[in-house]
């Protein structure tokens, strides 16, 4: 599970924006839709803790993972800075990920940094046959990365930023209200508030979805229990690790508090 991975290439989408390629095959190999990677972010133990990041794309056939972030602090900065040729240690792939549908229509839901999960999400869909929608709202034109890759696979895209640059204005929950939600199996990812205001579209409307949660993380594997969602039971409410029982959850399961 833990792997040292060759950096096969870098680069910046947008302002902050990371799109790191690495060449892990065992990782490619294991790798579904929805999981990610637990990644030490500089070559000592400074910062000690590493970095969880989703799994954006995978190549099988040339053992290469790629994996987008944002630049937030020293660990993701130093990420930034890591070259061509170095080595990476990470561990995973972890999680549990989306349930992926064998036919019919995908209707993905993504704010800002939620494309990195569901692009892979939406790759594999393509693949297999399905017709997959995206609704994909971030603060402006330039935060709307991998349109063009979206595009060129078939996905169906519709499009929402803050300051009315491209799609239309508003957030991407808003664009959804509007346009309505066609019938079909529903992921999305983002930042909490926005998967909150997408609850309860969801739950208005009588229908299900999985969500992939953002939490922080200590250890990535379950033991420090640093990143649990309060969640409904069928004996009432329980906490869940978001990295080891996540992050993908049954929106209607979420206790958004």
């Amino acid at each position: 599970m833990i792997h040292e991975a060759e950096i096969l290439g870098q680069r910046c989408l947008a302002p902050g924006v990371y799109r790191l390629e690495l060449f892990a095959p065992a990782v490619a190999e294991q790798a579904r839709p929805g999981q990610f990677l637990m990644v030490r972010t500089s070559i000592s133990l400074d910062p000690f803790l590493r970095r969880p990041l989703s799994i954006n794309s995978v190549d099988r056939r040339r053992g290469a993972v790629t994996l987008l972030y944002r630049v937030l602090g020293r660990g993701t900065r130093l990420l930034a800075e890591r070259r061509l040729g170095r080595r990476l240690n990470v561990v995973g792939p972890l999680g549990r990920g989306f349930t992926v549908p064998v036919s019919g229509t995908v209707v993905l839901v993504a704010g800002g940094l939620g494309i990195a999960p569901l692009f892979f999400l939406a790759k594999v869909c393509c693949r297999q046959g399905n017709e997959v929608l995206l609704f994909y709202g971030a603060r402006c034109s330039r935060e709307l990365v991998l349109r063009r890759e979206l595009e060129a696979m078939g996905v169906r895209l519709s499009l929402a930023t803050e300051d009315g640059s491209a799609g239309e204005q508003g957030t991407v929950v808003e664009l959804v209200r509007r346009k309505g939600l066609p019938p079909g199996v529903v992921c999305a990812a983002g930042p909490p508030p926005m998967l909150r205001a997408l609850a309860a579209f969801l739950q208005d409307m009588g229908r299900e979805a999985e969500f992939s949660l953002e939490e922080r993380m200590g250890c990535g594997v379950g033991a420090c229990r640093g990143c649990v969602v309060k969640v409904r039971t069928a004996e009432g409410f329980a906490y869940q690790r978001v990295c080891a029982d996540g992050p993908v959850f049954r929106a209607a399961t979420v206790v958004w508090e």
